[in-house]
């Protein structure tokens, strides 16, 4: 998933220009690209343990349910904790819970148990959620606020980078390249059924001591530098607030199309390698570098060209165009064989690059004073990450393991953003 669009607050820090925002500007950058790294890892972590644990589809998923439950609890009480501490102290708190989190991954691969990888990845997702919601605003203050959008747009590129090395780096170290059939397994011994799954599930470790390390470094960089002071000041929401600004019909709208965007890229990202090696005729590590090489760089190619043609289309018109492509290429992904298969899932991740930031700002227009309300309600909408991917598991499972038809999930879900673009988005509020 990419970084949550700028969250609106006040804070106490000062702006300025100069030389002395720079530092905290790139460990802040770090942090894009830190959780960049964990979220596009599933997609070579879940085929992997999936593997290695020989886990249904439905199984399989739970490692995106972990995480993005996190965002859904953690949403309100990250809030709190910027609020009580300011942006620094919680982007350290963020980064330790984070970093133990990955950490847990050692004593799950040790241990050769798969709940344990759950609920490590569940303490990533708390941390990570943390970090999201302190970094957009956080950067926002660091330097002249007219050039608060351009460091926001940086830090979207480098968390965006991530979609490119997260996969490649999760191929070199993850996958074995060791494939055996279901006949193969059966044939084992119970001894050498646990020798290959204690050598597959150890392949974990590195990755993700590297980015344990990696979180607790830059927590460390974050105490030692010196860094501008803010705090959220602006008021708590109420729960009152949040039955208020739903009177918005276009923020239930992209509250709704947002949920499904989530669900739908987390779907993609998460069968990819699977889809692939089972129709695309790869191998596992082949198909791990083509949802680098492939989907990563057309992802960021549709970022940085959907940046562009916002000047020429409106926000709604240019969803309307992507979310009509995406249809279109995930139906030839569900029809096609061959490589066709694995072009147009990498295609799909072209189309769905604008789609959170597009959805979040159409869902934000006239909102005034309930802007922070909506948002709010737009962040806890990324708990479509954690239902949609098992429904589709469960599909694959029904079916006996036939991805295509769980590739309708994200399909229907374009369907209902391309609603949005075209009529929900229209700015109605309800007496």
């Amino acid at each position: 998933m990419q970084p949550t669009a700028p969250m609106p607050a006040t804070n106490t820090a000062t702006t300025g220009n100069g030389n002395k925002y720079l530092v905290p500007f790139i460990l802040v950058a770090f942090l894009f690209f830190l959780w960049g790294m964990v979220h596009n890892l599933d997609g070579i972590l879940i085929p992997h343990l999936k593997k290695a644990f020989q886990l249904s589809n439905t199984e399989s998923m739970l490692i995106d349910s972990a995480i993005f439950t996190a965002y859904f609890l953690m949403a309100i009480p990250a809030g709190m904790i910027l609020k009580r501490w300011g942006y620094k102290k919680g982007i350290i708190t963020g980064l330790i819970i984070a970093g133990i989190g990955a950490f847990l991954f050692v004593p799950a691969a040790n241990t050769t148990t798969y709940f344990i990888f759950l609920i490590a990845l569940f303490i990533v997702g708390c941390g990570i959620t943390i970090l999201e919601t302190a970094a957009n605003p956080y950067a926002a203050i660091l330097g002249n606020p007219k050039t608060a959008s351009m460091r926001l747009n940086l830090g979207a590129a480098v968390n965006g980078l991530a979609v490119f090395i997260a996969p490649l780096l999760g191929t070199r170290f993850i996958f074995s390249g060791i494939q055996h059939s279901d006949a193969e397994l059966a044939a084992m011994t119970e001894v050498q059924r646990a020798s290959y799954l204690s050598m597959e599930v150890s392949r974990v470790n590195t990755t993700y001591i590297c980015i344990a390390l990696g979180f607790i470094a830059v927590a460390v960089m974050f105490l030692l530098f010196r860094l501008p002071e803010a705090k959220d000041t602006s008021k708590t929401v109420k729960l009152s607030e949040f039955g208020q600004v739903l009177k918005h019909r276009h923020l239930r709208w992209a509250v709704i199309a947002q949920f499904f965007y989530v669900g739908a890229q987390v779907c993609v990202t998460s069968v990819f390698v699977r889809m692939a090696m089972k129709y695309g005729g790869v191998n596992e590590v082949e198909a791990g570098n083509k949802l680098g090489y492939l989907y990563g760089s057309l992802f960021l190619i549709g970022r940085f060209l959907g940046t562009i043609l916002t000047r020429y289309f409106s926000s709604s018109r240019l969803l309307m165009l992507f979310s009509i492509g995406a249809a279109l290429f995930s139906v030839i992904a569900i029809t096609g064989h061959g490589q066709i298969v694995i072009y147009s899932m990498s295609i799909v991740g072209f189309f769905m690059s604008i789609m959170f930031p597009t959805i979040f700002a159409l869902g934000l227009v006239d909102l005034k004073e309930e802007t922070k309300a909506g948002s709010s309600l737009l962040v806890m909408a990324i708990v479509g990450g954690a239902i949609l991917p098992p429904l589709m598991g469960q599909i694959v499972d029904w079916q006996k393991d036939n991805i295509k038809l769980g590739f309708a999930v994200p399909l229907i879900c374009f369907l209902v953003i391309l609603y949005f673009s075209i009529r929900g988005y229209k700015p109605v509020k309800e007496k």
